[in-house]
């Protein structure tokens, strides 16, 4: 059986793409060929918890004037996390729409958008863990029948690739949210799990959100050479990618260097992006420095798209805050169990693994959770209401395979940059990994 070309844009209409953190209603909207953007969701959910303590902390800078104050003052009042106690599975996305800026940043090209890469990140209910959990382009899936935005159905797909529901609903629709109805019903067919909403940037925010933090540090094992990510050129050994150059490796797929030119071998790289753009927003040079932050901050907002219910600034200010002894560590990139399809060697099928992973997301399980491990029962009778866990300051393991334990004193502290715990490297890509492990290494 033969499917039609949905990687092509098609659409009859104008692709609408992010601009200026727009709310949707429910969920909706995105696209992703640099899902390195989808650490996004973790730098505003997570690492704006930091900006947050900042903000607090800003009254009290002059201690001897606040203290003359006296103690007959109003109460100080926190966020709240509207989701307190409840674990949150965010679809996160980058969009390739060509609209504006993002021409020239793609390379030109075809117009339209597409999903090459698109990721679950999930949040567990302690807020002591974040997992990202990224999803082949070239899954075969079936695709269900899609509502777009204006009350349009589309087709459903047979055995077709996973990236083609954001295409059928962008063709069908004509924007971006309509892709993203489409990838986060897909997602929950296949996996079962419920999706509380989604995030979505583009090639500029991308950008500029890399520049906001001076760059970020990147291991080359042998020298790269991609004609199709704007001629990128690197040479062996570490390096310091800005914005354009960041978003260039991160998109990189064929060419010298850079593996099989399969999108597996894309997806490590992106994972390692992110990882080591986590470390540097969660660092005490980004988070104790206000000018940088704020910077950082603002790339963020001007370049999301997301549902009306994370988009909630008292929302986002008491996720994040509950958040805010997330740490690298404590947050876990992995990709969906896979082999090679039998029938399409083009693409691959979700193994036997993948059930047991999305029942663990399901559940609120860290995701190298085993069933059949001797530790399997203490690990699922551990509390998720967050009673004794990092964010209370009493520190318990982590669970995201790291085996560090979790307890800080809140806001700031406790951020700067861990060291690994061992000397084992571990393949981004294929196997999962915190933002503290080794993946390459350079020198």
């Amino acid at each position: 059986m033969t499917f039609p070309d949905f990687s092509a844009p098609g659409a009859t209409k104008p692709v609408k793409g992010p601009s200026h953190a727009r709310t949707l209603s429910g969920l909706g909207s995105g696209a992703s060929r640099t899902v390195g953007m989808a650490l996004v969701a973790v730098l505003t959910l997570g690492a704006a918890g930091g900006a947050t303590a900042l903000t607090q902390l800003t009254g009290n800078i002059d201690t001897v004037e606040m203290g003359a104050l006296g103690s007959d003052r109003p109460k100080e009042v926190l966020p709240e996390d509207p989701n307190a106690g409840t674990p949150l599975n965010i679809v996160v996305m980058g969009s390739d729409s060509r609209d504006g800026a993002n021409d020239a940043l793609a390379g030109g090209g075809e117009m339209g958008a597409r999903s090459d890469t698109t990721m679950v990140m999930h949040i567990s209910g302690d807020r002591s863990r974040v997992e990202m959990i990224s999803i082949p382009r070239d899954s075969t899936v079936d695709v269900p029948s899609c509502t777009t935005t204006e009350g349009a159905a589309t087709a459903e797909l047979y055995g077709t690739k996973f990236n083609a529901a954001f295409s059928q609903g962008v063709q069908a629709g004509g924007t971006v949210a309509d892709g993203a109805l489409c990838t986060v019903k897909t997602i929950e067919k296949l996996t079962g799990v419920f999706m509380n909403g989604f995030i979505v940037v583009d090639f500029a925010g991308f950008s500029s959100m890399i520049d906001a933090v001076d760059g970020v540090e990147v291991c080359v094992e042998e020298a790269i050479y991609s004609e199709k990510a704007n001629h990128l050129a690197l040479e062996p050994g570490t390096h310091t990618l800005r914005g354009v150059k960041a978003l260039d490796y991160a998109r990189a797929r064929t060419g010298a260097g850079l593996g099989d030119g399969s999108d597996l071998g894309r997806i490590g790289r992106q994972q390692e992006v992110m990882a080591s753009l986590a470390r540097k927003v969660l660092s005490q040079e980004v988070l104790t420095n206000p000018a940088k932050t704020l910077k950082f901050l603002h790339a963020v907002t001007d370049s999301l798209t997301m549902n009306n219910e994370l988009a909630s600034i008292d929302g986002l200010a008491g996720l994040a805050y509950s958040m805010r002894n997330v740490r690298p560590d404590t947050i876990t990139f992995m990709t969906v169990p896979n082999e090679y399809d039998p029938y399409n060697a083009a693409n691959v099928v979700w193994t036997d693994e993948a059930v047991q992973l999305w029942d663990n997301v399901k559940n609120d399980r860290p995701v190298d959770f085993d069933p059949n491990a001797p530790s399997a029962d203490a690990t699922a009778s551990a509390p998720t209401d967050g009673e004794g866990t990092g964010a209370d300051g009493e520190g318990t393991e982590t669970g995201t395979g790291a085996g560090t334990e979790n307890g800080t004193e809140g806001g700031a502290e406790g951020t700067s940059e861990p060291e690994p715990d061992s000397t084992e490297i571990k393949q981004a890509g294929e196997e999962a990994f915190t933002g503290a492990d080794t993946t390459k290494v350079c020198g």
